[in-house]
């Protein structure tokens, strides 16, 4: 009698059920992980968004600060930067209308106030909260960033 070879149908089974055992435990770290990496971002381009608008409102002393992420964005083609288009983020976060939206978050200027504007908030909330982030992330004209731990702009706690 010849011997047969391959797998039983039970060897199998037990193969897929230990994937999916290992498949279990992994992706909920894999999710955690990618929260945690959108969040890192976040912070980052609130950072990036409050060192602009210092750049912006050291270079249009007149303007003040900028009231739109679009001021930031570069100029069109190869003009000039303006005060409308000048240059100082990139064209993910300066996109042509607000919220702009980068790594799960969307990001806004918000509240502007006075002429020349002398008062900003700049906003990052998770676009879907509690699968690309968990925490709102706030700056503003005081340069420190705040956390909302729900997720929102009611940013009360210091960012550490």
């Amino acid at each position: 009698m010849r011997k047969q070879q391959g797998f039983s149908l039970i060897e199998l089974l037990i193969v897929v059920a230990i994937i999916l055992v290992i498949a279990a435990i992994a992706i909920p770290n894999m999710m955690r992980a990618k929260m945690s990496a959108n969040e890192a971002s976040a912070v980052a381009s609130v950072r990036a968004i409050t060192t602009a608008q210092v750049t912006y409102a050291t270079t249009y002393p007149t303007v003040g600060y900028s009231d739109s992420l679009v001021k930031l964005a570069p100029p069109a083609g190869s003009a000039l930067a303006t005060s409308n288009a000048a240059g100082l983020l990139d064209w993910v976060l300066g996109c042509a209308s607000q919220p702009c939206q980068k790594s799960g978050y969307l990001f806004n200027i918000e509240n502007p106030s006075g002429v020349p504007v002398n008062y900003y908030d700049v906003t990052g909330v998770p676009k879907t909260p509690g699968s690309t982030g968990v925490r709102g992330f706030c700056s503003g004209s005081v340069m420190s960033i705040k956390v909302d731990p729900v997720g929102g702009t009611a940013c009360s706690q210091s960012f550490q």
